[in-house]
């Protein structure tokens, strides 16, 4: 059997592909329960949204995620421009005592929260000088990937669809060709509505999935949480299986020859 290639972003090697959310679920003990499901061992956190610290008298995240089992993995959800992505990064690396893997993402307008393009390569350029390793949001235009990582982020990360719709996989082919072109981790982020979704994001060859609302926003977010555990390994394999060719007509399963 075909053996894989470890999963390692910015010189971290991980098990699991899946890396997930920590926002929308009802209370801290779901947030925990769900997260140990998925199998996941990368948690993003919105900064701007959620308490790791910055506010003491409130409870906070890792009391339920410990940073002694998980990676958190920052993000700057809610930031419209570089100057606050990158300030909200630099608190973010004050309160996990120099941690220097993040994720990036500058978003364009509330109603579609797709990536400003213009901000994210400045907020890039503007992290890696600070040092950071830069797991970034990006659009799905395989220009702009490649950009990206000339820059220098550590791995690319382009929308499957619009953040929190589930509407999946809109354009497989550009996700394809940014693949293809990489020579750093490509993870789909965002827009993942099932388990089919994250299994097909796989088969194309992505390194990893990224997901929230898909599993918090489920009817039993355990179970979904299960479930994407299993789509991303079921993916990765088939995936490296190789599939069959498609083809035009039929062809029989039995040989022809020796027939009586």
């Amino acid at each position: 059997m075909k053996k894989d290639t470890p999963f390692t972003i910015a010189g971290r090697t991980f098990n699991s592909r899946l890396l997930v959310g920590s926002g929308k679920y009802k209370d801290l003990e779901e947030t925990k329960l769900a997260t140990e499901a998925s199998g996941s061992e990368i948690i993003t956190v919105a900064i701007r949204r959620v308490n790791i610290g910055q506010n003491p008298n409130e409870e906070s995240l890792l009391d339920a995620i410990s940073p002694s089992k998980y990676t958190i993995l920052p993000n700057t959800a809610g930031c419209y421009n570089a100057k606050d992505a990158v300030r909200t990064l630099l608190l973010a690396r004050e309160l996990l005592d120099g941690h220097n893997l993040v994720k990036l993402e500058v978003l364009g307008d509330e109603k579609t929260l797709y990536p400003n393009i213009v901000e994210t390569l400045e907020a890039s350029k503007i992290l890696i000088k600070e040092g950071f390793d830069v797991m970034v949001y990006t659009s799905d235009d395989p220009i702009v990937a490649k950009e990206l990582e000339e820059i220098g982020c550590c791995a690319i990360m382009p929308l499957a669809s619009l953040i929190g719709s589930g509407q999946g996989l809109t354009n497989p082919f550009n996700i394809k060709l940014i693949k293809d072109q990489a020579s750093v981790p490509v993870l789909v982020d965002a827009g993942i509505g099932c388990a089919s979704d994250a299994a097909k994001a796989m088969e194309l060859g992505c390194d990893g999935v990224l997901m929230n609302s898909a599993i918090a926003n489920a009817d039993d977010p355990l179970l979904m949480a299960s479930a994407m555990r299993h789509a991303i390994i079921a993916g990765r394999e088939s995936y490296l299986a190789g599939r069959m060719l498609k083809k035009v007509y039929a062809s029989a399963s039995s040989p022809m020859e020796n027939l009586i």
